[in-house]
């Protein structure tokens, strides 16, 4: 079975409000107030393009799991296009990242481009500023665990320039 598929099929976390497959919406709620598990089936929440003032390039966001009472933390799973790749960012409660296929880059302000394979695990700490995306020749899609403070989970910042990208 495939990284992608097993984290998919393991997002069993999910909001009240989630559209489940095997019961509706009144008794998902009382499940979760019950501590019963719950399946977020998979293609039930839809896919997004990564906004153009956040990204440089094609990106498709999934996600995965919202953050909730249970857990203050967010998941998706974001596919860049070779040479896509995300603004300069920081996380008021860091970010854990998980690449699961293709080839990526990411660098700290200040700090040399590094790039990322499958099975890598970048974490991004509270208030570093940082970007993240593909190769220019493969796509990358990686797990972001996101954790959030006062319902916010992330403070985007200016566009990364190509001479950025490209120094390597």
């Amino acid at each position: 079975m495939s990284l992608l598929l097993r984290l998919a099929l393991c997002a069993t976390t999910m909001h009240a409000t989630s559209a489940l497959a095997a019961e509706p919406q009144g008794n998902a709620s009382a499940a979760a107030q019950q501590g019963e598990q719950q399946i977020a089936r998979a293609g039930e929440q839809a896919s997004v393009a990564g906004p153009a003032q956040y990204f440089t390039g094609s990106v498709r966001v999934d996600p995965v799991w919202p953050a909730d009472q249970h857990i203050n933390a967010s998941g998706s799973l974001v596919t860049f296009e070779p040479g896509a790749r995300s603004a300069w960012h920081t996380h008021p409660a860091g970010q854990r990242l998980v690449v699961t296929a293709g080839v990526g880059l990411t660098q700290q302000w200040g700090k040399s481009v590094q790039v990322i394979r499958p099975g890598d695990t970048v974490w991004c700490p509270p208030g570093v500023k940082h970007w993240h995306g593909a190769a220019p020749n493969t796509t990358m899609t990686h797990l972001a665990v996101t954790g959030t403070v006062d319902g916010k989970n992330v403070n985007w910042m200016e566009k990364v320039t190509d001479a950025q990208y490209n120094a390597r």
